[in-house]
């Protein structure tokens, strides 16, 4: 979705933005995690124990992975071309109810909760965010993610 203005986006104030599309978990993209992270667990990163001696029969995602694919989804929905600049602000609410085995597809499925005045020439945007993984009940994360933008 395409806005020329913060404006114009205001709009979609209490209003959920289309489903993103599928994005695949792959191994390469867990061990890029750890790697900026620094959380080694062997749970996400060693395949072979993963499949020997892990409940979910395979190596998983981290859970704050997960959440910080928000920003991606998020960006890839919406461009407001006035907007010099956007920045994350924080999370409230957030939960892993399900894990995100190396291998799934998620999307994210998102709700403008709310939109709130920023100064100087900005506003706060709290986005409603649910993962979702193909073929399973349980999200992988729900969060609220607050971010600001300026003009």
């Amino acid at each position: 979705m395409k806005f020329e203005t913060i404006a114009a986006f205001k709009e979609m104030e209490g209003k959920d933005l289309p489903v993103s599309d599928w994005l695949e978990v792959t191994q390469e993209m867990v061990n890029h995690f750890a790697e900026a992270t620094q959380d080694f667990q062997w749970i996400h990163i060693d395949v072979e124990r993963a499949k020997k001696e892990s409940p979910f029969g395979g190596p998983i995602a981290h859970g704050f992975f997960s959440v910080s694919m928000a920003s991606k989804f998020i960006m890839d929905a919406v461009a407001i071309e006035s907007v010099k600049m956007g920045v994350n602000y924080g999370l409230d609410k957030v939960r892993f109810p399900h894990p995100v085995p190396v291998g799934c597809h998620m999307r994210m499925h998102t709700n403008v909760a709310k939109i709130t005045t920023q100064e100087p020439n900005g506003v706060k945007v709290f986005w409603d965010c649910t993962m979702e993984i193909q073929g399973v009940e349980k999200p992988a994360c729900v969060a609220r993610f607050i971010s600001l933008m300026f003009e």
